[in-house]
Order: structure tokens, then C-alpha cells, then sequence
């Protein structure tokens, strides 16, 4: 190459060499006789596990966000299969509750309906079933309405029981439905029996739930004999109720020096929040009872004549 060109071939020593195809050929044979050798001496086996050793923490390593995302997929999907069943047990739970407490409401009603019924045999004045619809909406009294009225055979003035003892007195009379005033309501008075001493008297309502349970004993001396839990019941006085019927247990008795009658305080045994079945009785006055004033007429003898 003279000097002071251009020219930039490389020299002929660097030009020399086998060709390209003749670098193919000794490549594939010698790729032939390993594949060969390696099948039939395991020759490479060595190379192959030192290969793999060193490589095993490069494919380690390349495998961890394969494998971390299939492990989140698989955690969220758990996750989320666990909250659907949290959620299924708390719905099955709910209804479980729903209903242990449906299935208290019935056994408590049907308790209430067994007494009722052996209240009402073991009750001489004719009676019958009734149910409690609602409360009055009148903030200053107690009364309820129940589902049987004048066309049922409710009359005006009948007492009311549920299966503890006297609820009330049937005050309004509809043709399909009745108002009952409850002993509680401070317009309500009823004559009562103590049981113990044989004493009369006259149960008042009481609107002050504080002073004792509802009912007031009004116009007692306040030397009476009366104590704390003391049981009333009706004394048949009034032509109204009959009597022997429970009303009330005595809860407090306060004595004033300043006062010549004591407060008595009782507690109506009747249900008188949240009653619902109860039983109508027909009042004393039109059960026919024989009267001790009636004489039977005197036989007429054979000749049509008296003695």
C-alpha cells in the first residue's frame, strides 16, 4: 500500500483462514460426534451438572415474580373465598338467631295459651278467647283493643284475664272490636280481697310506675293489717266480677304518723305490657246464678187444692 492514500484493506496474513463453509462442516461434524459420544458414553454429563449448578440461582432468581404472582393470585383468591364464607356464616348465624328466638315466642305463647285454657275450665263464669290487636294511641291512658266486639258476644262492663290474673274491664263495645281499660289506668278502680286477713277493699290505678308496679290500695287504715306481698283478689262485691279471681300482689307499704290512712303500693299480676291473648268473661250480673230470695211454688195436691 504506498504511502499517502486512502486505502485501508487489512493485510493478506489477517485474510488467510479456512472458509465459512468449511468452518460449518467441522462445527456440525464435531456437534455430531458430542451428540453421538454424549448418547453413547455420557461424556458431557459432568458438564451438563456443573452447567446447571451455576446456572440454578440465575433461574431461581428469574422464576420469583412467576412465582410471587402466582402466590398473590392464590392468596387473593383465598382471601376472598374466606370473606365469602365469613359472610355466609354470619348470614346463617342471623337466621339461626331469628329463628331460636321465633321458636322462644312460640313456647312462650303456647305456655301462655295452656294456662288460658286451663284458666277458662277452671272458671265457672262463661268465657271466651281474644286476642290483643294493639294499644290505644292516647298517651294518658292504658288501654287495649282486642279482635272480637259485639257481633262476638263481648259486652259492655266484661272483665278481661290473662292467664296470671285480672288485665282489665271492657269499657268501649264494637261490632267487630272492644276497648279494655287496664287496671293500671288511673280511671280504673276494682274491690279487691286480701286473702290472708279476709279484708276488703278498693285497688286504684296507678300512673306512677315508681311508686310500686301500677295499682294503688286506697282509703286503708293505717293501723290495717296488710304486709309486703300480701295477695288480692277480687271480692264479688260489685256485681261485676266474680269473685276469688287474682288482682295483685302487695309490693310496699308506707306508714305516716301525719296521715290516718296508709299507702299501699301493689303490683297487678296480669301482663299488663305486651299481653296479647287473654279471655273475656261475661259479667256477674247476667250469669244466671240462682237467687237465695226465690222460693219454689208450693206442689198443689191432688184435688187442686193447698195445704
Amino acid at each position: 500500500m504506498p504511502l499517502g492514500t486512502l486505502e485501508r484493506s487489512a493485510p493478506p496474513f489477517f485474510k488467510q483462514g479456512p472458509s465459512a463453509l468449511s468452518r460449518l462442516a467441522v462445527f456440525s461434524a464435531l456437534a455430531l460426534f458430542l451428540m453421538v459420544a454424549d448418547a453413547r458414553f455420557q461424556i458431557t454429563g459432568p458438564f451438563r451438572q456443573a452447567v446447571a449448578t451455576v446456572l440454578y440461582p440465575v433461574q431461581w432468581l428469574m422464576l420469583q415474580p412467576v412465582e410471587f404472582a402466582s402466590h398473590g393470585r392464590s392468596y387473593f383468591q383465598s382471601l376472598q373465598t374466606a370473606q365469602e364464607d365469613l359472610d355466609a356464616a354470619r348470614k346463617k348465624i342471623t337466621v339461626m338467631g331469628q329463628r331460636a328466638n321465633q321458636a322462644d315466642q312460640l313456647t312462650m305463647e303456647n305456655q301462655r295459651l295452656r294456662k288460658l285454657l286451663e284458666l277458662r275450665d277452671r272458671l265457672q263464669t262463661p268465657a271466651q278467647a281474644a286476642e290483643v290487636i294493639y294499644d290505644t294511641a292516647d298517651p294518658y291512658t292504658r288501654r287495649v283493643v282486642l279482635d272480637r266486639g259485639q257481633l262476638g258476644g263481648v259486652e259492655l262492663g266484661a272483665p278481661v284475664m290473662d292467664e296470671a290474673g285480672v288485665l282489665g274491664q271492657v269499657t268501649r263495645v264494637f261490632p267487630l272490636v272492644s276497648e279494655v281499660t287496664l287496671l293500671v289506668d288511673r280511671d280504673q278502680a276494682i274491690p279487691v280481697l286480701n286473702i290472708r286477713t279476709g279484708v276488703r277493699g278498693v285497688a286504684y290505678g296507678d300512673p306512677v310506675a315508681g311508686h310500686g308496679g301500677g295499682m294503688e290500695l286506697r282509703f286503708m287504715p293505717a293501723n290495717a293489717d296488710i304486709r309486703e306481698d300480701d295477695l288480692l283478689t277480687t271480692s264479688g262485691v260489685d256485681g261485676l266480677y266474680a269473685p276469688g279471681l287474682p288482682v295483685a300482689r302487695v309490693v310496699r307499704v308506707e306508714r305516716r304518723a301525719d296521715s290516718a290512712f296508709a299507702r299501699i303500693y301493689c303490683a297487678p299480676l296480669a301482663q299488663v305490657q305486651g299481653a296479647r291473648h287473654v279471655v273475656v268473661l261475661k259479667p256477674l250480673a247476667d250469669n244466671e246464678l240462682p237467687r237465695p230470695d226465690a222460693a219454689p211454688a208450693a206442689p198443689a195436691n191432688k184435688r187442686g187444692g193447698r195445704k
